[in-house]
């Protein structure tokens, strides 16, 4: 039998949960122990989750249905819904498919996405041009290149 009210629903939560701030003064960065390794850096988010940001940001902006962007698309909305979530990795000609139905080029779509990777991580071509060196035969580029 439960231990919970009837009518309340028991939440597990699936990140450990924070202790809110001490009220009355300002909030500090937790202190590492002596000898703890250092916090790792942030990740770089996937290729597939910038994509599908993309396009459904775009997609909202346009107040456009999935079912609608599916049917322009010519693809199921489940797999759109997919794509639009990071949960799968279109090939490029379904990529070109959603970005068309949306009114955009590939071109376009990857040069949003590129965008948003931007702002999540510092240019490494930035830091080694500033360093002197370079630390790849390509650090001097700053496009993007996709091989399919």
């Amino acid at each position: 039998m439960s231990t919970h009210a009837p009518n309340e629903a028991r939440v597990i939560p699936l990140r450990p949960q924070t202790s809110p701030p001490a009220s009355g003064g300002a909030t500090r960065a937790p202190q590492r122990p002596a000898g703890a390794p250092p916090a790792p850096a942030p990740r770089e988010p996937l290729w597939r989750d910038l994509v599908g940001g993309v396009l459904r940001r775009e997609r909202l902006a346009q107040e456009r249905t999935l079912k609608d962007v599916a049917q322009t698309a010519r693809i199921s909305m489940p797999y759109l819904s997919e794509l639009e979530r990071g949960r799968k990795e279109a090939s490029s000609e379904v990529l070109a498919a959603a970005a068309r139905a949306l009114g955009l080029g590939l071109g376009d779509l990857l040069s949003l996405a590129q965008d948003e990777l931007a702002r999540y991580a510092p240019s490494r071509v930035g830091q080694s041009r500033m360093g002197g060196g370079r630390t790849s035969p390509t650090a001097r580029f700053d496009g993007l290149c996709l091989a399919a």
